[in-house]
C-alpha cells in the first residue's frame, strides 16, 4: 500500500523530534476545509482547479485543527481562513520580488495600513491580499476587547515586517549567525498570532503583565522556536530547491560545513532541548499561580494557554509529517518556481496600472 503524501518525512529527519505531549486533530476539519476552499475562490485567489488541487494537497485545515481542536466550527473556519492568506501570501515572495528588499518593504506598508485604525491610503493599488486581509481583520476583531486587539496587531506586524527582513538575508554577503537568526525568524515564523487566537478560541484575554512576566514570555518564544527548527527541518531540502537561505538547517549546512542530514540532528537536539525546558517552566508557572491567590478563573485561562502552547508545538510536528508541501512533489514544485498562486502582487500592479 501506498503511504500517504509526506509520509517519508515521518520515517527521517521528522523521527528526531522529541515531543512527549500528543497531538490533538479537531474532528470536523473537513468543513473548515470547505470554507477556505470556497473563501479563496470567492476573493480570487485560486485561479483554476491545479492552483486548488495544488492548494488543497497541503492538507492547510488540519494544521489549524491540530492547533485548536477544541475551537467551534466558526472559529476553526476563520483560523484556516487566516492560515490559508498566511501560506498564500508567504508564497508571494518565493520568486524575484523575494530578493527586492524595497519592493517588499512597499508591499508590507500596505497590509500594514490595511490593518490600522485608518485603514488603507487613498491610491494603495487594487489586492487580492490586501483586500482579504481587510476582511479578515473585520472577522477576527469582532467582539474582542481593545487589549487583545492591540497584542494581535503588534504580532502581525511583527510577522508582516520580517518579510524585509527574509528579503535582506537573500540578498547579503555571507550567512547570519543562527542566534541572529533566530532573532529575526521567531517573528517571520507567525507563531505569536497563532497563540493570539488561542485567547479568542477561548474567550479570554490574559492581562500584558503575565504575557511579558516570567515564565510565560519565555515559554511563548520557545513555542516559536520549536515550531521553526521543526518546519526547518522539514522545509531544508524544498528551500535548498529554491535557491533560499532563510532556514537554520541551511544556516548550519552551509555556514559550519555540516551535511544537511548532521545539520537537521543538531536542529532537532536543539528542538528537543527546548521543549524539555519548556515543561519545566510549565510546572514553575502552575506553581507560581497557585502561590499568588490569582482566581481560579484566571488559573484555568493560564492551563488552557499553555495547552494552545502544546498543541501549536505537537500540531505543527504531527502536520509537517503528512504535508505535501514538504514531501518530494513540493520539492519539485519549488524547484520548478513558483506555485500557481504567487503572483498576486503582479495581477495588484496590472489592476492598478
Amino acid at each position: 500500500m501506498a503511504s500517504p503524501p509526506g509520509q517519508e518525512l515521518s520515517d527521517g529527519r521528522t523521527g528526531l523530534v522529541d515531543i512527549p505531549f500528543p497531538a490533538r486533530c479537531h474532528p470536523r476539519h473537513a468543513l473548515a476545509r470547505q470554507h477556505t476552499l470556497g473563501w479563496l475562490h470567492r476573493f480570487g485567489m485560486l485561479s483554476d482547479q491545479k492552483a486548488t488541487d495544488e492548494y488543497d494537497a497541503m492538507g492547510l485545515e488540519r494544521l489549524m485543527a491540530y492547533f485548536y481542536p477544541d475551537a467551534t466550527d466558526a472559529d476553526l473556519a476563520l483560523a484556516t481562513d487566516l492560515n490559508a492568506w498566511f501560506f498564500v501570501f508567504d508564497d508571494q515572495f518565493d520568486g524575484p520580488i523575494g530578493r527586492q528588499p524595497d519592493a517588499v518593504a512597499r508591499q508590507i506598508d500596505i497590509m500594514l495600513r490595511t490593518m490600522s485604525e485608518r485603514g488603507p491610503a487613498p491610491g494603495d493599488p487594487t489586492s487580492h491580499l490586501a483586500g482579504t486581509l481587510a476582511e479578515l481583520w473585520k472577522r477576527l476583531s469582532r467582539d474582542t476587547p481593545l487589549l487583545w486587539q492591540n497584542r494581535f496587531r503588534e504580532h502581525w506586524r511583527d510577522y508582516l515586517t520580517a518579510y524585509h527582513w527574509e528579503a535582506v538575508n537573500r540578498t547579503r554577503t555571507g550567512l547570519p549567525s543562527l542566534p541572529g537568526f533566530l532573532r529575526g525568524r521567531r517573528d517571520s515564523i507567525g507563531v505569536q498570532p497563532c497563540l493570539d487566537l488561542v485567547e479568542r478560541c477561548g474567550r479570554y484575554t490574559l492581562p500584558d503583565e503575565l504575557h511579558r512576566g516570567s515564565p510565560l514570555a519565555e515559554m511563548r518564544w520557545i513555542t516559536a522556536d520549536v515550531v521553526i527548527f521543526v518546519n526547518d527541518i522539514v522545509s531544508a531540502d524544498k528551500e535548498l530547491a529554491a535557491g533560499d537561505v532563510n532556514n537554520s538547517v541551511i544556516i548550519l549546512h552551509k555556514g559550519s560545513g555540516l551535511s544537511v542530514d548532521r545539520a537537521a540532528r543538531e536542529v532537532a537536539r536543539m528542538a528537543n532541548s527546548r521543549v524539555q525546558r519548556f515543561q519545566t517552566l510549565a510546572a514553575e508557572l502552575t506553581g507560581t499561580l497557585a502561590g499568588t491567590g490569582v482566581s481560579d478563573q484566571l488559573r484555568a485561562q493560564v492551563d488552557d494557554y499553555v495547552a494552545g502552547m502544546r498543541a501549536l508545538m505537537s500540531g505543527n510536528l504531527a502536520w509537517s509529517r503528512t504535508t505535501a508541501r514538504y514531501n518530494r512533489t513540493g520539492i519539485e514544485a519549488a524547484g520548478r518556481g513558483q506555485r500557481p498562486w504567487a503572483h498576486l502582487f503582479e495581477q495588484a500592479d496590472a489592476l492598478d496600472a
